[in-house]
């Protein structure tokens, strides 16, 4: 049997229907073509499982060691006791926290995220062809699971008559949608917001069709 990633089961059938509906009557006003896209995570922190694994095991070894040491007559700070306590316990710590993505979270930096999030969204801007549209009008939501952090990416077509920060009121909306549990409703109130602001600037023309995904989930 096939797990579903974090990413898959973030939305349900229906609510991944109900999202592309939103799309769809988004681009039935505008000419731009709007395609969110959902990770699980924008990268895999190899750092973040060592991190919170070192603070952990020094703060178990610290306060651990004087309590084993004394049990054998030893110095309350014997090495080779506090090397004892730490090594395993940094071993299982960094083994769950690489397992278990949200305990990860708690061993990041917010900048650190910001910083993964839009690189990966400009990654997958590409990687997702959507600067292959006729007219340079592709834009990416861009949803990142882990790091509770959305990215909006417009196509040269579109960012040199509206600015990036037009977008900074739907990403509001996503990030707080997540953390409230209304993914779903957030998005689809996000590209609607989006749908909005394309349309005064790109109305829908005559033979418009629809170039890319409506819903990318990786």
């Amino acid at each position: 049997m096939k797990i579903k990633s974090m990413a898959q089961s973030f939305f349900s059938k229906e609510e991944q229907t109900r999202i592309c509906e939103t799309v769809h009557k988004a681009e039935l006003k505008t000419s731009g073509e709007l395609v969110p896209m959902l990770v699980c995570e924008s990268h895999s922190y190899p750092l973040a499982a060592i991190r919170g694994a070192a603070f952990v095991a020094l703060l178990t070894a610290l306060i651990v060691t004087p309590l084993i040491a004394g049990m054998f007559w030893l110095e309350s700070s014997n090495l080779w006791v506090f090397l004892g306590v730490g090594t395993p316990v940094f071993l299982i710590v960094q083994f769950l926290i690489s397992s278990y993505p949200r305990l990860k979270r708690f061993c990041l930096f917010a900048d650190e995220m910001d910083t993964e999030v839009q690189n990966s969204a400009f990654a997958a801007f590409f990687t997702e062809e959507l600067y292959k549209t006729k007219d340079a009008n592709g834009i990416l939501i861009f949803i990142s699971i882990l790091e509770h952090r959305a990215w909006v990416i417009a196509d040269s077509g579109i960012s040199e008559r509206i600015p990036h920060e037009r977008w900074e009121e739907a990403v509001a909306v996503i990030t707080n949608g997540i953390r409230k549990k209304k993914q779903c409703q957030a998005l689809c109130e996000a590209i609607t917001m989006i749908g909005d602001i394309l349309e005064k600037e790109f109305p829908i023309q005559d033979g418009d069709i629809n170039e890319l995904h409506d819903l990318i989930i990786r």
